[in-house]
């Protein structure tokens, strides 16, 4: 059986709809880098009054669905409807949002690596890119105030 990478996901909202094709360069360069697999993708939307609608690639902006389709990116049907609803409870009215599913492809080998040696994973996380920026901020402040005194 092929070894798969770990497996992440990540539902990114659009307020106002405003979802352009500019994520399609960026995810393309990741694909074709062998550092992703994506493994599924799928929208959903919530109106102004509240209604709900999921949709898949076939369904959106024709400029915006031949991008991502110059991927190859095709929906397996993994983020199922319960997925999507989940992610729409969450969404402002009059706004979408964007679910994918993606392997790490760059790191399936260092998993097999781990399990292999009798590791187990204790815990993962991401750290808020706010919160990345703020410290790097602080850090290089503190860097300059060191070298000026």
């Amino acid at each position: 059986m092929e070894e798969i990478g770990p497996v992440e996901y990540m539902i990114v909202a659009f307020p106002g709809n405003q979802f352009t094709g500019e994520i399609a360069p960026a995810l393309g360069k990741l694909i074709e880098s062998n550092t992703i697999r994506v493994i599924d993708l799928a929208f959903v939307s919530k109106d102004a009054d509240g209604s709900v609608a999921a949709f898949e690639l076939s369904d959106i902006d024709e400029e915006i669905r031949r991008g991502l389709d110059a991927l190859g990116l095709e929906a397996t049907g993994l983020l199922g409807e319960e997925d999507l609803m989940d992610a729409a409870a969450d969404l402002e009215p009059g706004s979408s949002a964007a679910m994918l599913l993606w392997e790490d492809v760059w790191a399936a080998e260092l998993a097999t690596a781990l399990r292999g040696a009798g590791g187990e994973l204790v815990v993962i996380g991401r750290i808020p890119h706010d919160v990345v920026t703020e410290a790097r901020e602080a850090l290089l402040a503190a860097a300059n105030t060191t070298q000026e005194g």
